[in-house]
């Protein structure tokens, strides 16, 4: 039987996330100053959405961009999963929806971080060199 890596080990940890009402400017600073590419909108502790950053491309350009926030830019009903849920399924079902990240749930129901197709590539990589 094969080992089933769990998605937790490939998992960009989730320092960051924004609230609906979050303002366009302040999404922009945290994502430019983290240098992330993905976050999380959480309700509370609930992920309601995310963002990424061609979400934000989109209104660079708009006048009206100071009065953007976070649910006027989240794609709803964010993909979830939890850390334990294994690798290969998490990036088929993400390449199935194609969509570029999912939200990494501990079993308290805490973001525990966010699985990008970057850790999805860097995943492949171990696996073809046989680290995994």
């Amino acid at each position: 039987m094969k080992h089933r890596v769990p998605v937790e080990e490939f998992t960009s940890p989730g320092p960051y996330s924004v609230t609906p009402e979050t303002p366009y400017q302040e999404i922009l600073k945290l994502m430019d100053d983290g240098e992330v590419r993905h976050i999380p909108v959480l309700d509370g502790k609930e992920p309601v959405g995310m963002i990424s950053d061609r979400d934000l491309k989109l209104v660079r350009f708009l006048e009206n961009g100071t009065k953007i926030v976070a649910k006027d830019l989240m794609s709803g009903s964010p993909f979830l999963v939890s850390n334990e849920s294994p690798l290969d399924e998490v990036a088929l079902e993400m390449s199935r929806r194609k969509i570029g990240s999912a939200i990494v749930m501990d079993a308290s129901g805490n973001v525990s971080g966010i699985f990008t197709a970057t850790d999805a590539l860097n995943a492949l990589v171990e696996v073809l060199r046989g680290e995994v």
